[in-house]
């Protein structure tokens, strides 16, 4: 006696899972592949001496930087810290770093300005 194979038909469900996960891995890639290409944006410039007059730890607030300085690359913490980070032109193309830490409470809690030093790349 003989047996009759007969070919069944592959579900929709596992073709379409591959291709979903096809897709979901080209676009991880692509976001992935951007990130890693584009270098760090700088912090936004300002004249350090309006930076020294305008800023008070304990005292400006989150809208104060926004309304004197404008937006800048931030860093958010888990905590609910935040640094912010502006340049300031210094002497021979470089760049002196204002770093702030601003609390969950939207108030600066520290400033810290660093000086470039003659490591630093010239632009």
């Amino acid at each position: 006696m003989s047996t009759r194979c007969t070919p069944t038909a592959t579900p929709a469900l596992p073709s379409m899972t591959m291709r979903h996960a096809a897709l979901g891995t080209l676009l991880a890639a692509a976001l992935l592949s951007g990130c890693a290409t584009q270098a760090p944006q700088p912090g936004t410039p300002v004249a350090a001496t309006r930076f020294d007059q305008l800023v008070v730890p304990g005292r400006t607030t989150r809208a104060d930087l926004l309304a004197a300085f404008g937006p800048t690359k931030t860093v958010v913490f888990d905590s609910g810290m935040e640094t912010w980070l502006y340049t300031a032109p210094a002497p021979g193309g470089r760049s002196t770093e204002l770093v702030l830490l601003v609390g969950r409470d939207g108030i600066v809690h520290k400033m810290r300005k660093r000086p470039p030093y003659p490591t630093d790349p010239q632009p």
